[in-house]
């Protein structure tokens, strides 16, 4: 008898130990809610001729039911084929309108009802803007009268944007290129009822194929049949009253790129065969050159499936990549091709060459310039200057040539050559405006030009603007932002010779606006936004940039807030939270770097651990994390060890100011920063408690690389294992919620990786919870998904952290 008691009680904790909690969607508690639940400032386009600024408004969260609608994965694309747009694209809800010389804001007239606003684009001279709106039935084409503030429908629901942008503007602003669904489109296959003719086989040539672990791939001839379908189109030409007329037959197109002048066309479409180990973007195409008439000129460019490539992030596929007009020119192709046959263990001088097909295009393209590293992009000036850029990943190298496009001859100089992770060194990016042909290319004034730079430092962050002269290769600084209580980033220069710039202010508790400034001339700088701060109850907490060393030396840094109404004089032993995210870096001195600002505004979004200011909790959001290999050390070979460190130091550095009870202090983090915390947590005792969302746990099942890690698992075996916390479930020694959207694409962090990870604590007797989002992927929308998101992670917080004490 005693012996069948023992045994119900073990089998009935087995049962309570084992099972799952059904339960509805839940709120978090009150003082979360209310930062949860507000407006979102819109997001605001400016024109050319900086007359006219757009406000696009969208609600700041999704609902389930819209995230339910009907969804087809489909060769990395994930499609509604009753709408015939992207399933996970963003929908806006309004638009307003405003002259910059005035205050007043016009409400757009004349939009649809229950709208669904997407794909905004400019029209070339920016007097309009064309946009989708997606309907019960498909996808409808519109556009704003930017003079009238008015919107009008161009087309009834028969726009194919399955793939891509489904439009692009002719030239002369009366028209546009649009996809529509072919007329003759064949019905598609129901897959779950489909029986199947035979095996799907797929076959190794003994060519290598390391690929990443892609999501959404296609599987077998019904998905090829139901790909195909969706992505063909038939191209149109819309006029400005809605009439159209047939412009090209059905093809599975892509991109559309018209020439500067608009004269021509550059379109890709996709070709058969296709792929079950790569996206779309991997298949085979031709891009065709086409006249603004719709009559082809040549093919000229026709790519493979892209299967199989050279080991190594830097490898690249041969043939012509990056095909693009150059936009200084009426009508001039430009490419790149690599020199060492996309393998970047060849040595090599130079690894990719530039190139430039001219009108009338059936002469040979000719040479622009050879670059050291792969090719990045090129910003055109005019026949005497173009500024390149190229890059490394292995050695985290970029270099930035001034060149001459019209004479490869003459020599190149190296304007940068720097660390790209070293942000101290950071030049700033070149300005541009937009020339005749509305396409952006470098400003000057006589011989100078013009960089914007972020301007971090290690006093602080201080933007600037320099001037650059060509002939003297000298720069002089023209500005530099002096705020030290607010951060001021320059977005663009309006007018060179009166010193104008287009710059957003913000402080931690002044939302972001925009202004006009004036360097040059004693005018007092225009304020062209007046967006409100709708965070009321975290206006007021302490914060600030805590810097502080490892034990090895290296510089670290991270953002500090206490919580709502903490009392400095008192001084209370509060819980924390620590959020990070780890950064592999090839030397110290740019690991150390700090370019955290305490001015930027305290925007709480949905997946911060701000919240939980208002819960009595400190907060060290963004701490550095870096993982740093120097030579030929890569930086995983010591990733635990430096993990570990990074995390011991964080904790040292708050708890030497008095905040924080060490013992009640939770680590988590998103995608790596999840890999992260379920590493810390396996080998070391430094948190009561973790949260790790959408994240990877087991490194064999993503084994050609991952992050910066580019050795495939039979090259370092040990490095994948011992960085895995699936291979290490057996040291989990902390309570670990585990959080992932069930319809996660992103690459190498499928659901089943929490799953699998979770089953392997579960077995081993950790202490864990699993929370399966519905269709949400690797970033969560539904608004359903992140109230109780907030709800788990407080519940968590609560019980394993803040009152660890009690239930020990």
């Amino acid at each position: 008898m005693k012996f069948l008691l023992t045994f119900f009680l073990t089998f009935q904790f087995f049962l309570v130990s084992f099972s799952q909690e059904n339960i509805k969607y839940q709120k978090p508690p009150k003082e979360i809610l209310d930062l949860v639940d507000v407006p979102q400032a819109p997001w605001v386009r400016i024109d050319h001729k900086w007359e006219n600024m757009i406000m696009i408004f969208k609600d700041r969260y999704q609902t389930i039911d819209e995230l339910s609608e009907i969804e087809m994965r489909l060769g990395g694309l994930r499609i509604n084929p009753k709408t015939n747009i992207s399933s996970r694209i963003t929908y806006y809800n309004n638009i307003k309108v405003k002259k910059l010389s005035g205050p007043d804001t016009k409400q757009v007239e004349g939009l649809p009802d229950n709208p669904r606003l997407a794909n905004f684009i400019w029209s070339p001279g920016q007097s309009y803007m064309a946009f989708t709106n997606t309907v019960d039935e498909g996808v409808e084409l519109w556009i704003v009268n930017m003079n009238f503030a008015t919107a009008t429908k161009l087309t009834e629901p028969v726009l194919n944007a399955n793939i891509g942008v489904p439009f692009a503007w002719f030239k002369d602003g009366k028209s546009l290129l649009v996809k529509f669904i072919p007329e003759n489109r064949k019905k598609l296959i129901n897959t779950l009822e489909t029986v199947s003719e035979g095996p799907t086989v797929s076959v190794s040539s003994g060519t290598y194929a390391q690929n990443k672990t892609y999501q959404d791939l296609l599987k077998n001839k019904n998905d090829e049949f139901n790909f195909e379908q969706l992505t063909l189109s038939e191209l149109y030409k819309v006029d400005m009253n809605g009439a159209f007329v047939k412009w090209a037959p059905p093809k599975m197109y892509t991109d559309i790129d018209f020439s500067p002048d608009g004269n021509y066309v550059l379109i890709n479409n996709i070709v058969s065969p296709f792929s079950y180990i790569v996206p779309y973007n991997k298949f085979p195409y031709k891009t065709i050159l086409y006249r603004k008439t719709g009559e082809p000129v040549r093919a000229v460019n026709q790519v493979p499936l892209t299967e199989g490539l050279p080991k190594g992030f830097m490898a690249v596929r041969t043939g012509k990549r990056k095909m693009h007009w150059r936009e200084d020119k009426p009508s001039s192709i430009v490419w790149a091709k690599a020199l060492d046959n996309g393998n970047p263990e060849k040595e090599t001088k130079f690894r990719d060459e530039i190139f430039q097909l001219d009108q009338p295009f059936d002469v040979e393209a000719h040479s622009l310039i050879k670059l050291k590293n792969r090719y990045l992009k090129i910003i055109w000036g005019n026949d005497e200057i173009a500024i390149a850029y190229d890059y490394w990943s292995n050695n985290r190298n970029t270099k930035t040539y001034i060149f001459n496009p019209s004479d490869p001859n003459q020599e190149t100089k190296i304007f940068s050559d720097r660390n790209y992770q070293d942000k101290y060194s950071d030049p700033g990016l070149f300005a541009t405006y937009r020339n005749q042909y509305g396409k952006y290319i470098l400003s000057f004034d006589k011989n100078n030009l013009f960089l914007i730079g972020e301007g971090h430092t290690k006093e602080g962050q201080f933007p600037f603007v320099d001037k650059y002269n060509i002939k003297s290769d000298k720069k002089i600084r023209i500005y530099q932002s002096e705020y030290k209580d607010k951060l001021e980033i320059i977005y663009d220069i309006v007018n060179v010779k009166e010193g104008k710039l287009l710059v957003s202010i913000e402080s931690p508790t002044e939302y972001p606006n925009y202004y006009f400034k004036y360097i040059k001339k004693d005018i007092e700088q225009q304020q062209l936004t007046t967006f409100n701060n709708p965070f009321k109850s975290i206006q007021n907490v302490y914060k600030e940039v805590i810097k502080y060393k490892r034990d090895d030396g290296l510089d670290l840094s991270g953002t500090l807030y206490l919580p709502v109404g903490y009392n400095m004089e008192k001084k209370e032993k509060m819980p924390m939270i620590l959020w990070a995210y780890p950064t592999e870096f090839k030397d110290k001195i740019s690991a150390s770097q700090t370019t955290s600002n305490p001015n930027k505004f305290t925007y709480p979004f949905y997946g911060s651990v701000i919240y939980w200011l208002t819960r009595g909790y400190v907060v060290l959001d963004y701490a550095s994390f870096p993982i740093v290999g120097e030579g030929d050390t890569e930086p995983n070979d010591t990733f635990i060890k430096q993990l570990v460190s990074n995390a011991e130091a964080a904790i040292d550095a708050v708890d030497s100011l008095g905040y924080i009870d060490r013992k009640r202090v939770a680590v988590g983090g998103h995608s790596y920063g999840a890999f992260m915390t379920a590493n810390l947590l396996s080998h070391s005792d430094l948190f009561a408690a973790g949260i790790a969302r959408s994240g990877a746990y087991n490194r064999t099942l993503t084994p050609f690389g991952f992050q910066n890690e580019e050795r495939n698992y039979w090259e370092a075996p040990v490095v994948y294992n011992k960085m895995s916390p699936f291979m290490n479930a057996d040291k989990m020694k902390t309570p670990l919620l585990l959080i992932h959207g069930d319809a996660d694409n992103n690459t190498g962090t499928y659901p089943l990786q929490s799953e699998r990870y979770f089953n392997a604590l579960k077995g081993l007797g950790a202490t864990a919870r699993l929370v399966m989002l519905p269709k949400e992927s690797h970033a969560y929308r539904a608004k359903e998904s992140i109230l109780h998101l907030l709800w788990e992670q407080d519940q968590w917080l609560e019980k394993y952290v803040k009152n660890r004490n009690l239930n020990e």
